[in-house]
């Protein structure tokens, strides 16, 4: 049945607390990674540089997801994990904000080292921070609401990537990076200040079978490798992003083939986030019924062709329309994988399955960072991304023979 009112989630004052707070912390974290670029390439002029911050940051999210922050979020209350991981993500932005005033200065004998230690404590709280958001949002509203709630989850979230890297991008530019850090420390606090007001929610009772702390560690990789539909949608994701992705890029786009500078890299940046909160947006009104496996595999296609035509642009216009389109893409793809999972998993083991999905997708974008970095330096700035647009297309044909299942799959009701 469609949800009758396309509001219904927003009108849950919690909820709407929730969302709220996850704009504030997108948009300062969106801040963050554009400034962090920009800053890192003008100290460097190296692609592998910029591809090893995604390193920084994906290595200890994996670690964190791999020894227990999906447990952790199954077994301690949810809203107090948010809190410690974002007052984490807090200090961090504060970090980086003294490190560009002069009693910091100081760190910047040895280069870019300081910028990835905060970026590698960065991804130890959101290592823990991601599970425990997916499984405290779906304890904010009814069932019925789920897809309503993960399809605005989405816009917001979309629409803070929007702001993010302009925002980013302009303050820098006209106002320098001590501006651009303090606002991002800023929204931080704002939105760690809103999730106080959110009621801390019981944790759902734990299953007769989790017995020993293996069990309980290794239950969510059970659950997404014994359950086909999952498992195709998060590993279709996997290797679009991590070969599809050009973001660790865009500062050399930016500079050395568009010629827009800081600024035009912001613009960039945001750019597939538009065209995300615009099919979010009609999603939310027409949400998608029928066909949902085969749109899967086309949007995740697109968004591979997106990436070569995105390649051999010389035109920042082309270029900008290009990302929009991505993100009109990628955002069918993350709807259709997040009512997947929020569907499919039990209450008591989102937070471990939550945590299997970080390491397939979350950390895919770092490394996929990594890969872009890498294969830049070995085959140029071009051909790598065509190559990785072409390495997504062919994942998305390799998974439509291979999954049956998620070829197949015309609603949530029917696997």
């Amino acid at each position: 049945m469609p949800v009758p009112d396309p509001y219904a989630a927003l009108r849950i004052p919690e909820y709407r607390r929730f969302i709220t707070a996850r704009v504030f912390i997108t948009i300062a974290i969106q801040i963050q990674a554009v400034v962090v670029g920009w800053q890192v390439y003008e100290l460097t002029k190296d692609p592998l540089s910029l591809g090893l911050i995604g390193l920084a940051e994906a290595a200890p999210s994996i670690a964190v997801s791999l020894l227990g922050a999906g447990h952790v979020a199954d077994f301690v209350h949810r809203k107090k994990i948010i809190v410690i991981t974002v007052f984490a993500l807090l200090v961090c932005s504060a970090a980086l904000l003294i490190f560009t005033t002069d009693p910091g200065a100081f760190v910047f004998q040895w280069g870019v080292i300081p910028i990835y230690s905060v970026i590698f404590v960065s991804g130890i709280a959101r290592g823990f921070l991601s599970p425990a958001v997916f499984s405290f949002m779906p304890q904010l509203v009814p069932r019925e609401l789920y897809q309503n709630a993960i399809t605005w989850n989405s816009t917001l979230w979309e629409a803070a990537s929007i702001t993010g890297p302009a925002i980013g991008g302009l303050v820098y530019g006209f106002f320098g990076i001590t501006a651009a850090y303090t606002l991002d420390a800023a929204l931080v606090l704002a939105g760690l200040t809103l999730i106080f007001f959110i009621q801390k929610k019981p944790l759902p009772p734990a299953s007769e079978e989790d017995t020993s702390v293996i069990n309980k560690l290794t239950a969510g990789f059970r659950f997404v490798f014994q359950n086909k539909l999952i498992l195709s949608a998060i590993s279709l994701d996997l290797f679009a992003v991590f070969f599809g992705g050009a973001v660790a890029l865009l500062p050399f786009f930016a500079d050395e083939i568009l010629h827009v500078g800081a600024v035009g890299l912001g613009f960039l940046r945001c750019a597939p986030s538009i065209g995300a909160v615009m099919m979010a947006f009609y999603i939310t009104h027409f949400p998608i019924r029928r066909n949902m496996g085969k749109t899967l595999l086309w949007a995740v296609a697109g968004f591979g062709a997106c990436m070569i035509c995105f390649a051999i642009s010389e035109n920042f216009w082309l270029s900008l329309g290009l990302l929009i389109l991505s993100g009109v893409f990628d955002c069918v793809s993350v709807i259709i994988r997040g009512s997947l999972m929020q569907t499919l998993t039990p209450e008591n083991m989102k937070g471990r399955v939550s945590a299997v999905n970080y390491i397939f997708i979350g950390s895919s974008n770092e490394l996929g960072m990594v890969e872009s970095g890498f294969a830049a330096k070995l085959f140029g700035l071009i051909p790598s991304v065509i190559f990785g647009g072409l390495m997504t297309i062919g994942v998305v044909a390799a998974t439509a023979w291979l999954s049956k299942s998620l070829r197949n799959l015309q609603n949530l009701d029917d696997r």
